[in-house]
């Protein structure tokens, strides 16, 4: 039996104040305008302070924050952080209504927003506006992504910023989420919009003219906001590119970011089909695997999978390792390895063995023990991290893989829902690397190969942006120069123009870089007429990339602020109007200043979690009344949720200890696998694929044995029977072994692509004889219609 209980209540049986969430977006091209508004009600008899701490994109540009209370509309300013905070507890302390809105310094993806002296039987809405670009997919879909799920962040013993503060997040079973979600999008693109597809239920898409350029959709009704909502969006001909000149804004200095024009210019590098059909024979691989508890189950599973797919995909020659990590670290070679047939089969053994049990997530400690490992001489050294981003010095982590840029590339992949975006596209950002999500349904395995792919792709070196403009007008770059180009992906470049050319109206920028010894470039040309009716959002995303540059510099290695450099980061956050991790949005409605009637409670106000769900379903012998109107008895039941919702009393001058509520936090000690052992899932049976790909050796080959018949689904008689005589046992096991993945899984290409190449390349060395004799006797045995060159051969 189960006890029930209506809404979310605090632990003095009070109802929580958010009522909804409702969001439009308009996405043009690959930019993304977010415009939020949360709906607040305070059903109390007292005057009362809400504090919701949530997640945005970790390279959101907020840019808007106000508040409507009854007729009256307070938009919010820009202003250093603790004046800011002095300004908003000054407010309270003299009954003035006050909303203040601030990015965590740990990470920049998590914001607090305090809703201050709500009198009783009050309502509040509050209107927030970001912009962000979007990322573009394997697939070429641009994903956007609204975070609904803030998971606990493990916040490691002594690091920057694990302070305790006056606030802590409280976070709650998805299912008792006590807010609803509104969501609509507008999509427009000068390229047709193919289709919109979501991993939540949506309206149909509704095309707004014939051309098809234009469409809205909306999420189907009664979406609960208890997991991330992602969108992905496909353009006919995607792969164009293009430069948005933007004008600057009229009541800003000429000369200013803000004041002059802005070009943002998208780059869609294509590289010559003989340079990708080559793939490296060296480099070191390193992968990092998060082994804490929270990647338990299908996620681990999904890990290990993955990497047997990387291990046979490797090339011969290049060096490895593999790391995993939780509260501790291992690493499986006390440094890397040559790869071969050995030192393949140890390393696929502890896979094997690999389990979500080590604990928090401390994922510095690796890092840096991997980057005091010697560089191996022509083996460019590889990262692969793989991680369900739950961390909480995320910025220090970030800092570390900019300081080792120079020596490796890092590959990231944020998996499953509330993934820090700060972290995965900061890793590979600043690594020279590329960034995947896997969320939902999403199978791992393509994504993690095609990044693969790009790792063994020739590096681009020796890129350059010139610009070629009219005389009068000079350009100052605002991105930091291109790290890294991939075939098939975006590289942004924003520039400022200052100054004005009476004769000419268009400009013109060459990329150039060099691919395997191949001097190659990309040219556009582009109109130095300004966009009108632009809203500045070109001049917010630069402002934000300029903004987060600095902020990586103010930090130096050794832990001491660099005054100079916070105070161009507050100036520029300031005029711009965009946040930082220095300023603070602050929105005061002076018009009612009547002093406070009784203590003004202070209500945490939960955000969705999607972790461990069964340990909430206890039945109520146990004499645990986890779902009882009671919710005093919530904090026990996980160590990963907050505690119960305090009171406080407003005090003329409340100190902060930190200011910033603390991000939901893993306790370091935590060990949750007595409690996941009981109801963790037998074994199933292995797919097919990976059956088949477990047996191919180190070199590319497969050879003849039972094992390989029952991955072929037949008998060893049946598999050895139809060979040509002369004809080796394991050039024809290979044969064999390519024509079943061509003619049963061609779905799954991309997942086998590479180890499929180094079969092929296997076989050409071995010279091998009647090939078409062979490939017709295993289409006939194994019932495939597969064409020889099809396979490769």
């Amino acid at each position: 039996m189960m006890v029930s209980c209506c809404g979310l209540i605090t632990s003095q049986k009070e109802p929580v104040p958010l009522k909804s969430v409702e969001v439009e977006l308009e996405v043009k091209d690959h930019v993304a305008t977010v415009v939020s508004t949360l709906n607040y009600h305070n059903q109390e008899d007292k005057p009362l302070e809400a504090v919701f701490v949530f997640p945005l994109p970790g390279d959101a540009a907020v840019c808007h924050f106000s508040a409507t209370v009854g007729q009256t509309e307070i938009v919010a300013e820009v202003k250093e952080k603790q004046e800011a905070r002095e300004e908003y507890d000054d407010a309270l302390s003299s009954g003035q209504q006050a909303f203040l809105l601030e990015e965590s310094e740990q990470s920049p993806d998590v914001f607090s927003l305090s809703v201050g002296s709500l009198p009783p039987g009050e309502s509040a809405s509050i209107r927030l506006e970001y912009v962000t670009e979007l990322a573009v997919q394997a697939d070429e879909g641009l994903r956007f992504l609204l975070p609904a799920v803030l998971n606990p962040r493990y916040q490691p013993q002594g690091s920057v910023g694990s302070e305790g503060s006056n606030v802590q997040v409280t976070s709650v079973p998805a299912s008792l989420v006590p807010y609803t979600l509104s969501f609509s999008a507008r999509v427009s693109s000068p390229r047709p919009v193919s289709k919109v597809e979501s991993s939540s239920p949506l309206d149909p898409l509704q095309y707004l003219n014939t051309e098809q350029t234009q469409a809205t959709v909306k999420l189907a009704a009664g979406h609960k906001f208890d997991r991330d909502v992602e969108l992905l969006i496909y353009y006919k001909d995607a792969h164009q590119p293009s430069a948005v000149v933007e004008a600057g804004q009229a009541s800003s200095q000429p000369g200013s970011l803000m004041g002059d024009s802005v070009v943002m210019l998208s780059l869609y590098p294509e590289f010559p089909q003989a340079v990708m059909s080559s793939v490296a024979s060296s480099g070191e691989f390193v992968f990092l695997l998060d082994r804490s508890g929270s990647m338990h189950g299908e996620r681990i599973k999904n890990a290990r999978d993955t990497l047997l797919l990387l291990l046979k995909s490797l090339p011969l020659g290049c060096y490895f390792n593999i790391y995993s990590f939780g509260s501790s670290f291992e690493h499986i070679f006390p440094k890397s390895e040559d790869y071969n047939q050995k030192t393949m089969e140890e390393a696929l053994k502890k896979v094997e063995e690999m389990e979500a049990n080590l604990g928090g997530t401390e994922i510095l400690e690796p890092l840096k023990h991997i980057y005091r490992q010697p560089s191996i001489p022509s083996q460019p050294r590889q990262l692969f991290v793989f991680t369900d981003g739950e961390v909480g010095n995320t910025k220090e982590v970030i800092n570390l893989v900019k300081q080792n840029s120079a020596s490796h590339r890092c590959f990231s992949f944020g998996i499953g829902e509330g993934a820090s975006s700060a972290l995965i596209n900061g890793l590979a950002k600043e690594g020279g690397g590329h960034a995947q999500f896997i969320t939902g349904a999403d199978r791992m395995q393509p994504k993690v190969m095609q990044s693969l792919r790009f790792a063994l792709q020739p590096s681009v070196v020796d890129v350059s942006v010139k610009w070629d403009l009219p005389s009068g007008v000079s350009v100052t770059a605002l991105s930091p120069p291109i790290a890294a180009v991939f075939q098939g992906q975006r590289s942004l470049v924003y520039a400022q123009f200052t100054g004005q050319s009476s004769e000419a109206s268009e400009g013109c920028v060459t990329v150039a870089y060099s691919l395997a010894g191949h001097p190659s470039q990309t040219q556009l040309h582009f109109s130095l007429k300004p966009a009108e009716d632009s809203g500045l959002t070109v001049h917010r995303l630069a402002a934000r990339t300029v903004i987060r540059s600095l902020e990586m510099q103010v930090r130096e290695p050794g832990g001491q602020e660099d005054a100079g450099g916070k105070k161009k980061v507050v100036d520029l956050s300031v005029q711009s109007g965009v946040s930082s991790v220095f300023t603070a949005f602050i929105a005061v409605n002076k018009s009612n200043s009547e002093a406070i009637q009784g203590p003004l409670l202070r209500r945490a106000i939960p955000t969705p979690r999607m972790r461990a769900c069964k340990v909430f379903m206890v039945p109520y012998s146990m004499r645990m009344p986890v779902m009882s109107c009671d919710m005093a008895q919530l904090p026990q039941m996980s160590p990963m949720m907050g505690p119960a919702f305090g009171q406080k009393t407003c005090k003329k001058k409340r100190q902060r200890a930190g200011g910033m509520p603390e991000l939901p936090q893993m306790s370091p000690m935590m060990d949750e696998d007595d409690m996941r052992e009981s109801c963790r899932p037998k074994q199933p049976p292995r797919d097919p694929l990976l059956q088949l790909v477990s047996l191919q050796k180190a070199s590319g080959c497969w050879l003849l044995d039972p094992h390989l018949a029952a991955a072929l689904g037949k008998t060893s008689e049946e598999v050895e029977k139809p060979k040509p005589a002369s004809v080796k046992q394991d050039v024809w096991a290979t044969i064999l072994a390519l024509i079943w993945l061509h003619g049963f899984k061609m779905d799954a290409q991309e997942e086998w692509e590479l180890l499929a190449m180094k079969a092929v390349s296997w076989l050409r060395a071995q010279k091998a004889s009647l090939v078409t004799e062979c490939v017709e006797a295993g289409n006939a045995l194994l019932g495939c219609n597969v064409q020889k060159d099809a396979v490769g051969l």
